[in-house]
């Protein structure tokens, strides 16, 4: 992730609905959720949540599939472990593994 990625993907995540969405994927699981769960949860209306996704979704931390009439959203763990990936790499000076490396692996088997 360079540091423009991160920077969109901060902006993204600094609005406090994004942000409790984003929680909401990942404890999801990589099945994800329907748009209109995601509302349920969230307590937004359809609108206002598809706003929030399709502004998660531009800055490549959810993504979105159709599933007959449905669209289902799922957190991007790679671009997940990648933004704490970036706040990491020089922690003790490259002498440590990322620990997200081993979450994402673990999450996505």
């Amino acid at each position: 992730m360079n540091e423009m990625q991160a920077l969109d993907a901060f902006a993204s995540l600094s609005q406090e609905t994004r942000l409790r969405i984003v929680r909401l994927l990942v404890m999801a699981g990589p099945d994800g959720m329907p748009a209109g769960a995601v509302g349920e949860a969230m307590g937004a209306s359809s609108s206002k949540i598809s706003f929030h996704l399709s502004h998660l979704e531009r800055a490549g931390l959810v993504q979105s599939r159709r599933e007959a009439r449905s669209i289902i959203y799922s957190a991007v763990y790679p671009a997940l472990s990648g933004l704490i990936e970036f706040l990491m790499k020089d922690c003790c000076q490259g002498r440590c593994d990322p620990v997200v490396d081993t979450c994402a692996e673990t999450c996505e088997a």
